[in-house]
């Protein structure tokens, strides 16, 4: 697997680190020169020392043959530029990290399936750790070829009952996050769009899903 990596933060560090001792290629581009040539010293990775948010530089990074991108940057501006331009470039995998949850919404909306924001995640295990509520992060029950997946409902589903809405088979609902609010799927609500739809699915139809319900589909259905 070829992974470009934008930006030697913590976060991108491990990463590459993980990913180099288990055979993948690694290319990692950081924009600091001194950090740069440290991070040359000490991983066995191609280093860039550039602005990875500049199409050259990601060319020159061959993003056309990158299995994925990920985009780890402190900015969360400049990681949905660079997700914009893989986007262009059709990488298979792109990941975004955001740090603000407005732009976690707005990198859903763009039409980014995978986008990881951790203040939000350690943040909210610690919240439920003080209130002495032993939580499960939902990605550690994940078995097999099962995930859960959530999609930014497009205008076109506006007005529709959930339950309305078709599946592919061995899917399910499980609820929508409308602002502040999370409706379970049982209650069966009407979507507005732009609401963020929690959903159970099979890997092999998580593509299938996400072109579903974007708002220039004509179909609605997704048997």
């Amino acid at each position: 697997m070829r992974v470009i990596i934008v930006e030697g933060s913590a976060l991108g560090i491990n990463l590459a680190r993980t990913l180099i001792q288990t055979g993948s290629e690694v290319i990692l581009i950081e924009r600091n020169p001194n950090r740069a040539k440290e991070l040359s010293e000490t991983l066995d990775c191609t280093i860039i020392n550039a602005e990875g948010t500049r199409p050259d530089i990601l060319e020159k990074a061959e993003i056309e043959n990158a299995d994925a991108i990920v985009a780890c940057t402190s900015h969360d501006q400049d990681n949905i530029i660079i997700g914009l331009i893989a986007k262009q470039f059709n990488v298979p995998e792109i990941i975004i990290t955001t740090d603000d949850i407005q732009f976690m919404t707005v990198a859903k909306r763009l039409g980014f399936h995978h986008v990881v924001n951790s203040p939000q995640t350690t943040s909210n295990s610690i919240f439920h750790t003080l209130r002495g509520i032993d939580t499960i992060e939902l990605s550690t029950m994940m078995r097999g070829d099962v995930r859960f997946i959530s999609v930014i409902a497009g205008k076109k589903f506006a007005g529709t009952p959930l339950t309305e809405v078709r599946l592919p088979k061995k899917s399910i609902y499980i609820g929508i996050y409308r602002n502040s609010d999370f409706l379970l799927y049982t209650d069966n609500p009407t979507i507005e769009e732009g609401d963020e739809i929690l959903i159970t699915t099979r890997v092999e139809f998580i593509d299938k899903i996400y072109r579903g319900f974007k708002g220039d589909e004509e179909e609605t259905d997704m048997p």
